[in-house]
């Protein structure tokens, strides 16, 4: 049971936790081995951002939506106002831009680190539309992820990648203005698995001292090897003013884009708990974006992300509640069963009583799962996607 202080902590903590959605986990995805298709995926950008609305409407925590250029804006800038408008009709805004310069066939040998300079020329241009199309919505941050690498020792230069991803980062980073910024990703393996051109957050973090003060590190909670301590990563980059948001998933062995929380719930609460320390520690509060990246095949898209939504207050909440000067005495004093009972105690407590009430204070459902599937917005989408889904299901066969 929490006391009245703890539960205000907790509402506090509530209003200030919003979490950005993937426009892309809510379409047909599949793996190497083939697609699962599900009838109520939604079939095109309008469906998704509709999707997105969906699951703000019920958990009122997931404002905006995260889109991908190519997918999103196959016409560039000229798709701007249409997006905009249906994200307002929906209740979101338009959230991170993500260019995608992996896809396209060029880009078989990487792209900022391709050893052709004209395909490096090519994804370049492509990141500086995006970064127009960025500025046209008003979005904040442009997400950047590259599936650059080799697969095989001795086939491409490493310290030569190395400098034409400075060099193009730096040019991207001069692009910006306004509140813009530029977060970069990085992943150990996959596609590449010799050398991956950003492989961990120290090759992000450099990249991005080189690149200037708008480029910040994003860490995506599946890219790490197992057992590797992402709750120490995150310490290091708040104390250096370089974290700037993270991709929201969960792993059993590396980036399997599993419901956050599915796999090891304490992780993200350790993880919540290093953000929350440093605020109480500094007296202020990290600016840090706060994004879904996961796709599925066999979960319901929707269920899963209200899933994933409803873990990630849960397990922020638990961490506002550990008693911070509590702590810092016993890790002072050199007493460690008792400044590891901290984390455990607020770690173990029933947050969901508070999490109710804040939903009620809100005017939303207290169990927002139950509340979307008697809306009977899955049957209805169903009804009116499945012949376009079934007709994917015939293409991709």
């Amino acid at each position: 049971m929490l006391t009245s202080q703890q539960t205000e902590l907790a509402l506090k903590a509530l209003d200030n936790f919003t979490i950005e959605l993937p426009s892309w986990g809510f379409a047909n995805t599949g793996t190497r081995f083939g697609k699962f298709i599900q009838a109520s995926a939604a079939t095109c950008t309008a469906e998704k951002i509709a999707d997105a609305g969906a699951v703000h409407r019920f958990t009122g925590c997931c404002p905006s939506v995260a889109v991908h250029v190519l997918w999103d804006f196959p016409n560039g800038l000229s798709d701007v106002a249409g997006l905009m408008k249906t994200a307002s009709e929906h209740g979101v805004r338009i959230g991170a831009i993500n260019p995608n310069v992996f896809q396209d066939q060029c880009y078989k040998n990487g792209s900022l680190g391709n050893p052709d300079p004209e395909v490096r020329k090519q994804a370049l241009s492509h990141i500086l539309d995006s970064v127009e199309i960025q500025r046209a919505t008003g979005s904040r941050d442009l997400s950047l992820w590259f599936a650059d690498g080799l697969s095989y020792p001795g086939t491409g230069s490493i310290r030569a990648r190395k400098g034409w991803f400075t060099d193009g980062l730096k040019t991207v980073h001069a692009a910006l203005s306004g509140n813009q910024r530029m977060l970069v990703e990085y992943k150990p393996f996959e596609p590449a698995f010799y050398a991956t051109d950003i492989a961990d957050w120290g090759m992000a973090y450099i990249y991005s001292k080189h690149a200037g003060p708008r480029a910040k590190v994003l860490v995506d909670t599946g890219h790490h090897y197992q057992t590797q301590n992402i709750e120490q990563i995150v310490a290091w980059l708040l104390a250096e003013d370089m974290l700037g948001g993270f991709h929201f998933n969960d792993r059993r062995y590396a980036d399997d884009d599993l419901t956050l929380g599915c796999m090891d719930p304490y992780q993200v609460f350790r993880i919540f708990h290093e953000i929350c320390y440093f605020t109480w520690e500094t007296g202020k509060a990290p600016d840090i974006a706060y994004m879904v990246d996961q796709s599925h095949n066999l979960k319901n898209k929707i269920e899963e992300t209200i899933q994933t939504s409803n873990n990630a207050q849960e397990l922020y909440l638990k961490a506002a509640l550990v008693d911070h000067a509590q702590l810092a005495q016993y890790q002072k004093a050199g007493e460690l069963v008792d400044a590891e009972e901290c984390l455990r105690t607020a770690f173990f407590a029933d947050v969901r009583p508070v999490l109710r009430e804040w939903r009620k204070s809100k005017g939303l459902a207290e169990d927002p799962m139950a509340a979307f599937r008697e809306s009977g917005y899955t049957r209805k989408a169903e009804q009116e996607r499945a012949a376009r889904n079934q007709g994917a299901v015939s293409s991709y066969a």
